[in-house]
């Protein structure tokens, strides 16, 4: 599934329709296999006691969510704009960050029902004055609205029919791995490369906008990094920290902000280990432990360019998903047999409050830096 994932990621950055759906189709049909593999190793290798499982953390199900799973196994599938249940939709958005750390850092929230989010940018100063005299100075705020659902991600499951065989909840579980996974995929190269709602997508981090335009284009890369070990490594990582601690607020004017514990830091997973090498070090216990300078939460995406690193701070960028996940049959022959094809459509938006809220560095070796 990897060498899979890996091809997807390359097509749905250099390929054409045709080569991005073929890699979509091929992707999906191998982590489907993958998961319903596990599931039916899993249901044979457990007992019937649903007590003894439900204290061991197996997957239990409320009333409602047996219900509706029994109901999706009577009727041999799920019914055309099938709404999953609330509680389903919720453990599918905690899978879905948990097994996804770039989307955790990113601050995803599941907004429900809710499909518009408003935000304020407040702006103001204290002003000393006499005790008894005029009330001196203001505070103001610029509110903006945020259509969720102006973004509409789609993702496709296919359900072996012979899944529905093995009861609800491994039915539910299933649902739920395929669905978090799939749309996954989606989601990360939504908030990194996204090209916002020209194309209806979201704006990445990669991505800069131009506030008299409105036009979204590539972000320059900010300057170079080596990580080259000592005091290179940790000037070159204030130098992060100190262009992070600055923005500008809604009138131009440059503020300075504390981004103290608040800096994630996206890094392809061959570049992370190249990090890791110029960074460890041997602790007195003959342990080795990378000490990264300034401890940024470091989060591997294999979306991120190779030979580029993205520093963004935390809360600054603006990401939810909203509705419900909605099924619906696939009415067209699928190239499978004993399986179903289903769309999922999920809403979803992301966008980062300023240019500012991000910044990209390129990684050179050291005899290259300027």
């Amino acid at each position: 599934m990897v060498e899979a994932k890996a091809a997807l990621n390359a097509a749905l950055t250099e390929g054409d329709d045709k080569a991005q759906a073929a890699a979509l189709e091929s992707y999906l049909d191998i982590m489907q296999k993958e998961v319903a593999s596990q599931i039916s190793h899993e249901v044979n290798a457990t007992s019937g006691d649903k007590t003894v499982l439900s204290q061991r953390g197996a997957n239990v199900l409320t009333s409602a969510e047996k219900t509706f799973f029994n109901a999706v196994i009577d009727a041999g599938g799920f019914e055309t704009e099938s709404i999953l249940p609330v509680t389903t939709q919720e453990r599918i958005f905690e899978d879905l960050v948990k097994a996804h750390p770039l989307l955790q850092a990113i601050g995803l929230k599941d907004m429900g029902a809710v499909t518009r989010i408003i935000t304020s940018n407040p702006s103001g100063a204290a002003v000393w004055g006499k005790l008894m005299g005029d009330i001196q100075g203001q505070i103001g705020a610029a509110f903006d609205e945020v259509e969720i659902t102006q973004n509409k991600l789609t993702a496709f499951a296919i359900i072996p029919n012979d899944m529905l065989d093995l009861g609800p909840e491994w039915v539910e579980r299933y649902v739920r791995t395929v669905i978090a996974e799939a749309l996954s995929v989606g989601l990360e190269e939504g908030f990194l490369n996204g090209q916002g709602q020209g194309v209806n997508q979201p704006i990445g981090l990669l991505k800069d906008v131009d506030s008299s335009t409105g036009a979204v284009t590539d972000k320059t890369a900010t300057g170079d990094l080596t990580f080259e070990s000592g005091k290179v490594a940790v000037e070159e990582l204030a130098d992060v920290y100190k262009t992070l601690s600055r923005t500008t607020d809604a009138q131009g004017a440059e503020k300075i902000r504390n981004v103290a514990g608040k800096v994630s830091m996206v890094i392809n997973p061959l570049d992370h280990y190249d990090l890791l090498a110029a960074t460890m070090i041997q602790n007195q216990n003959g342990t080795y432990v990378a000490n990264v300078p300034f401890n940024p939460e470091i989060v591997e995406s294999d979306i991120m360019p190779e030979g580029q690193v993205l520093f963004f701070v935390k809360g600054e960028y603006l990401a939810a998903l909203a509705g419900g996940y909605q099924l619906k049959r696939y009415d067209q022959t699928l190239a499978m047999e004993d399986a179903m094809l289903y769309t999922i459509k999920q809403f979803a938006h992301g966008e980062p409050l300023n240019n500012d809220a991000a910044k990209l560095y390129n990684i050179v070796q050291p005899t290259e830096a300027v």
